[in-house]
Formats: C-alpha cells, sequence, structure tokens
C-alpha cells in the first residue's frame, strides 16, 4: 500500500494495511531485517492504521502522532517514512517532509511515486538541479507520462538551461505530435533568446498543424505585431478575415496597425467593425479606444473617439473602465460637468479606483457643487479611511455650507491624517475659517499663524484672517500688514482691495480707506454688494451721506440683505 500512488493509497488504505507490517517484513531492497514480536506487528499495523485514518480526515497533527511512533517499530521502512513526508507537507513543514522524502527514497529508489514527492519538495525548495536528475529518470522510465517530461523541462527553464529545454521539448513533441503547450513554451524560450525568426516559425507550425483554429492565426498575427513585422501580420491578419471576416480582435490589430501610420480614417472604419461586435468584451474596447485616443491631434478625430466611448458606455453599463475613458474624453473638451457625471458612474461601479475619485472631488469642487463634495467625499471616505485628503475635500464641503462644527471634525481629522504632510497649510488655512465661524477666535487666530508659517503669501489666509480681524476690531495693526501684503502682490483684485480699505476704515483711516475702496468699486463693475455697502460705509464716516446713501441704496438693489444696511438707509447715518 504505502508504495501505491497516494489518491489509490487512501482509497485501499485498510484493505492492505495488515500484509504490509507483519512480523516477517523486511526493510527494502533486503538491507536489513526488522525483528519485531507479534505483538509489536500488531501494535505497528494498528498506530499505523489510525495514523493515516486521521490522515485522510485531514487530522495531519493526530497523524503525525501515530506515525512517528510507527516509525520507531520500522525505522527503516520506505513506505512509512513516505506517509511521514506526506503528512509534513500537509502541515506546511517543507524542511522536515523532505528528510522524510530523502529517506523513502534512498530505501527505494524504484518507487516512481517516492521520487515524483521528493522531485515536488526539491522544486519547493527551488533544488532545481537535485529535481532536475529525478525528473530525469522519471521521464525515462515512465515515457509513457507526458508531466514527466514537461516538469523536466520545465526545469530546465527554472535554470535557465534554454538549449536542454528545447530537446526535451522536441522529444515531448516526437511522442505527442505537436502540442499547444508545448509551442507556446517553446516560442517564449526562443523570444528570450532573441531568435524570433524561429519563434514565428514555431507559431507557424502550430497553425499549420491545425488550420481551423483561428486563434492560432491570431496569437501569430499578434506576435508580429508586437515586434514590428507588419507586412507579415497584415498578411496573417487577412487570412484571419477571409475565413471570419466578422473576427473583432482581426479588425481591431488592424486598426492598432493604422493608428501607428497615421491612418486615421482606416483606423476608425476597423474601430468601427470591430465595436459593433456584441462579443467583442467591454474591457477590450476599452484598452483599445486609450491606445486610439493617445494618437489624435484633431478635433474632429476626437469627436469621432468621442462617439465611440459613448457608443462603449451604453452597450457596457456595468464596465466602470469605459466611464473613466469617457470621463476623460469630456474633460479634455472642458465638458466637466458630464465628465464628473461619468467619473462619478465609474466609482460606483468600482469603489476601488482611488485615482477616480480624486477627479470626481477635484471637479465637484471646481464646479462649486457642494452638496455633491460632501456626498462624494463621504462614500469616499467608507472606503479610504485613511486618506487625509477625503477628510480635507468633506471638510472644505461643510466649511462652504456653514456647518462650522461638522467642518472642524473633518479638518481635525485630515490634520491628524496628513501630519504635516502637503496639505497641512490648506487644512490650517480651512481650520481658520472654521474656528472663526463657531466663535473659537483663539484657535482660529492660531490656525491661521500656523498656515502663514508654512506659506507666508497664501491669498486666502492673508484675506480671511485680516478681514476677521477687523470684523472683530483686533489687533487690527497685524491686519493692516497682512491686508498691505496681499493687494501689494494683487493690486487689481477688487476683493483683496475691499479687505484692505475696510481693515483701514475699522483701523480709523478712512481716508486712505476711500482711496482702496474706490478702485474696488471700479473693479467690481457692480458685481458684489458688499465692496458697494463697505464704500458707502466710508464716503459717510468722511461725511458725505448723500453719496454714502446713493451706493447703501444701490448694494440693497444688487441684493445685499442685513439689518445694518436697512436702518443705515432709513437713517441716512451709520
Amino acid at each position: 500500500l504505502l508504495h501505491m500512488k497516494p489518491s489509490f493509497r487512501v482509497l485501499l488504505l485498510l484493505g492492505l494495511l495488515g500484509g504490509l507490517l507483519t512480523p516477517d517484513a523486511w526493510g527494502q531492497k533486503g538491507k536489513r531485517k526488522v525483528e519485531v514480536s507479534a505483538g509489536q506487528a500488531a501494535e505497528a499495523e494498528r498506530t499505523f492504521t489510525e495514523g493515516m485514518k486521521f490522515y485522510v480526515m485531514e487530522d495531519y497533527t493526530r497523524a503525525l502522532t501515530m506515525l512517528e511512533k510507527a516509525l520507531e517499530l520500522y525505522p527503516d521502512n520506505a513506505g512509512v517514512h513516505f506517509a511521514l513526508a506526506q503528512t509534513q507537507q500537509k502541515l506546511n513543514n517543507t524542511d522536515k517532509a523532505l528528510t522524510y522524502a530523502e529517506k523513502a527514497f534512498v530505501l527505494d529508489d524504484d518507487n516512481r511515486y517516492y521520487s515524483e514527492l521528493l522531485a515536488g519538495l526539491y522544486q519547493k525548495k527551488h533544488q532545481y538541479a537535485e529535481a532536475t536528475k529525478l525528473y530525469q529518470v522519471l521521464a525515462q522510465k515512465y515515457s509513457d507520462n507526458p508531466e514527466y517530461t514537461l516538469e523536466l523541462a520545465a526545469m530546465h527553464l527554472q535554470q535557465e538551461k534554454y538549449d536542454e529545454a528545447l530537446k526535451t521539448y522536441d522529444r515531448l513533441e516526437k511522442a505527442l505530435g505537436i502540442n499547444e503547450e508545448v509551442s507556446r513554451q517553446k516560442q517564449l524560450i526562443f523570444l528570450k533568446q532573441n531568435r524570433l525568426d524561429e519563434a514565428v516559425r514555431e507559431g507557424e507550425r502550430l497553425v499549420a498543424s491545425d488550420p481551423t483554429e483561428v486563434d492560432y492565426m491570431v496569437d501569430l498575427a499578434e506576435l508580429l505585431l508586437a515586434h514590428n513585422r507588419n507586412d507579415q501580420a497584415i498578411g496573417w491578419l487577412e487570412k484571419i478575415l477571409a475565413v471570419r471576416p466578422d473576427n473583432a480582435q482581426a479588425h481591431i490589430m488592424l486598426a492598432d496597425l493604422y493608428r501607428r501610420k497615421g491612418d486615421v480614417e482606416k483606423c476608425n472604419r476597423e474601430l468601427e467593425i470591430a465595436f459593433n461586435d456584441p462579443n467583442l468584451d467591454g474591457m477590450t474596447k476599452a484598452r483599445v479606444l486609450t491606445s486610439y485616443v493617445s494618437m489624435l491631434t484633431d478635433d474632429a478625430s476626437k469627436d469621432n473617439a468621442l462617439k465611440f466611448a459613448r457608443s462603449l458606455v451604453r452597450s457596457n453599463p456595468d464596465q466602470p473602465q469605459a466611464a473613466v475613458l469617457l470621463g476623460d474624453l469630456l474633460f479634455q473638451k472642458n465638458e466637466k460637468r458630464e465628465a464628473r457625471d461619468f467619473y462619478a458612474q465609474a466609482v460606483r461601479l468600482d469603489k476601488s479606483m482611488k485615482e477616480v475619485w480624486d477627479r470626481v472631488l477635484y471637479l465637484d469642487g471646481e464646479l462649486s457643487q457642494v452638496d455633491s463634495l460632501i456626498a462624494h467625499s463621504e462614500e469616499a471616505i467608507e472606503v479610504f479611511p485613511n486618506q487625509a485628503n477625503y477628510w480635507y475635500f468633506n471638510g472644505a464641503g461643510y466649511l462652504m455650507k456653514r456647518t462650522y462644527d461638522r467642518a472642524v471634525e473633518s479638518l481635525e481629522e485630515a490634520q491628524r491624517l496628513d501630519a504635516g504632510g502637503e496639505l497641512a497649510g490648506a487644512i490650517e488655512g480651512h481650520l481658520g475659517d472654521a474656528y472663526n465661524g463657531l466663535g473659537k477666535h483663539q484657535k482660529s487666530n492660531e490656525a491661521y499663524e500656523a498656515a502663514l508659517r508654512r506659506k507666508p503669501d497664501d491669498d486666502h489666509v492673508l484675506n480671511n484672517y485680516s478681514y476677521f480681524l477687523s470684523l472683530r476690531k483686533e489687533n487690527l495693526a497685524r491686519a493692516r500688514e497682512l491686508s498691505a501684503k496681499l493687494v501689494e502682490k494683487h493690486p487689481d483684485n477688487p476683493t483683496y482691495l475691499d479687505t484692505h480699505g475696510w481693515v483701514l476704515f475699522v483701523s480709523g483711516d478712512a481716508k486712505q480707506a476711500r482711496t482702496w475702496l474706490e478702485k474696488a468699486v471700479r473693479l467690481n463693475q457692480d458685481r458684489s454688494a458688499t465692496i458697494i455697502e463697505h464704500y458707502g460705509d466710508v464716503l459717510a464716516q468722511l461725511g458725505e451721506k448723500e453719496k454714502a446713501l446713493e451706493q447703501w441704496r444701490k448694494a440693497k438693489r444688487l441684493g445685499q440683505a442685513n439689518a445694518q444696511l436697512d436702518r443705515k438707509i432709513s437713517t441716512g447715518s451709520l
């Protein structure tokens, strides 16, 4: 029994066991007789039987205990060593399995299954030279089993003995005839040896062995294309289409050939044929279309690619890569809203695409889609909870909604995850805004100052920090310093001019404030009612009440709505 192939051994174990472990049992090859009493023999048979029962039940630890007891009684029994080797292998104890397998082989090197197990363990330990010797013997003795010859060739390949591997494959071909697996391996070897002509001839031999197998011709054409043998490839593609005019793969390869030549018209024609094939999978179409897009320069061709991409998404609504590709093409055409929608479709289909989540959130912000920014960032956080930028986007969204407590919560988490990284300054600047919104002015000031230490010329921080200080009439010298720096950088930005003018006004310098606010009003072109109202306040402070009232009424017409403005209009004064 112990000399049988494992699958048979399991089936016949209990029926044949007794004949192997008897008081007259000899060590293999007559090396020495094992002297045991009848009682010892009975005990050995019992423990071995129990061990193999546990092995069949996959309780390998208990099987090992029983088999080790059997080995104590029969230390030179090859079959017990073999069983122990297999059990140790099941327990992933490769080194111990190898020791037992080597012992079994030494005791009985004629047993094919011992040799087979030992060769497999040598492979696992990357001892390819030792495995090669065993497979050479096995392949010679059991020439009717091609698996041994295939394993022998694989060992030659592992040792980069390519010529030996080729000879082995040739012997196998003589026995079996041309075989697809063997031909593929030979082609790979020829390519490793830069013997392209022979790799091509091997592909041609495979085609000749079964001319009805179109896949062989397709593979050969792909090989030729990969090595820029375009004319030869065209010949095989024509043969394919003569047999199978609707072969989408052949049309795709022709499209690729025309793409390389820059012939967009012919490329379009072949792609259209391929894309109309419902049997061609969406992933392949997306991959081909991505390559095609890279060659486009004129608008007409880009429009055509966009048409293909829309068709691809319609026919493959569950294919995320198709939606990503369409989103990319729309983004290139500055169709940002629709691009965002297809990116969002892609991440609904495959939530693991981090780069696409990044695009969705970027475009939500770019489009000022605050509700979408919040919703999408929260979805992204569920998938990637440790990504600081997703918490930052979420905090920014809540900040724009003036939900300051949620903004602080998300921004503080972003700060923890970023740990002083590339987002640190932006996070600190937004935290300054959010803390200010909650009335936590000291924390707001600290966050702004931290942001300015990282980036002293941050426009967002210079503007908001100085403006909030002026509203609170707090540290006005610092506010003037910051707003002056801002308008020095941006002398024609009406928002920044308004901030600086307002800081000057609150600081008690209405005359200088008027200069800056008049410029802000001129550049503003009636877009901001706040700037108009501020200008009115400065005029009122300077005693020009009629002009001030005119500005306040104008601010009201532009949509400014607050109780203070109404009071100023009704009283005609600050």
